[in-house]
Order: C-alpha cells, then structure tokens, then sequence
C-alpha cells in the first residue's frame, strides 16, 4: 500500500497545485487570468518570439491547454504571432504592449507570493531545495 502522505510524487502534485491555486488568486482576481494563461504570458515576458510549442514545453503543460489559452491571449490582444524567420510554419508569439503591460502588472505580485512562500526557508534551506529540484527534475526527464 502506498503512503501517500510520504509518496514525493503524490507530495509534490498536491504543493505544486495548491502553491499555483495560491498565486492564481492574485491574477486570476485582479486581471482575469487562468493559471494556463498567466503561463504563456510569463514565458513569453522571459523568452520572447517562441513558438507555441516551446511554450508548452517550458510550461511543461498539455498542449491542447496551452493551445486554447495562446488562443485566448490572441484575441484579446496580449500576444501576437510573428512570421518564423527560418521555418514560416513556426510562427514564433510574442508579447503586445498590453500584454507587456500585463506582464509587469502581475509580475511584482507574482514575486511577493514568492517571497512569501520561501520566507519560511533559510538562504541554506533555498539553495539546498533549488539544488533538489534541478535534481529531481533531470530525474523526471529520464
């Protein structure tokens, strides 16, 4: 029988979400946002002109939800595609000014739910856990 109160995988699922649930409230309240598409807007606020499938992947989401928020942010004008340079089909997106303008509303408050979260850890403890979290994330990934 699993424990799941000690199973890391069944762990990191339940902090993961309620640690998005936690900064959802913030955009979701204030600008209207589901958690997908503040996603697509904060990699593209740090990787601009990426395709949409590279923003699935840095998500690490389901494309089809990605899909329908890129699609979202589209129409309301958060984000544009842009012509690929080399591979046309690529289409790489983009922020528009209102959603740079989004980016940089929501950021700060991203940042202080942050800081929020990791005050209960010593500088130790955060480096420690990022060292953890490299490890268990290049784990996943084989």
């Amino acid at each position: 029988m699993i424990k799941l109160e000690e199973f890391l995988p069944y762990r990191l699922s339940v902090l993961a979400n309620q640690v998005s649930q936690g900064i959802a409230r913030t955009y979701s309240e204030r600008f209207g946002l589901s958690i997908t598409e503040w996603r697509v807007i904060a990699i593209l606020g740090r990787f601009e002109n990426i395709p949409a499938a590279a923003v699935a992947e840095r998500s690490a989401m389901d494309k089809v939800a990605i899909s329908r928020a890129v699609r979202r942010l589209l129409d309301a004008g958060f984000i544009r595609r842009r012509d690929g340079l080399e591979d046309r089909r690529a289409k790489p997106l983009a922020l528009t000014r209102s959603g740079r303008a989004l980016y940089e509303a929501i950021a700060p408050a991203a940042q202080d739910y942050e800081a929020r979260l990791a005050s209960v850890l010593t500088p130790s403890e955060r480096r420690s856990l990022n060292r953890i979290l490299d490890k268990l994330l290049a784990a996943s990934r084989q």
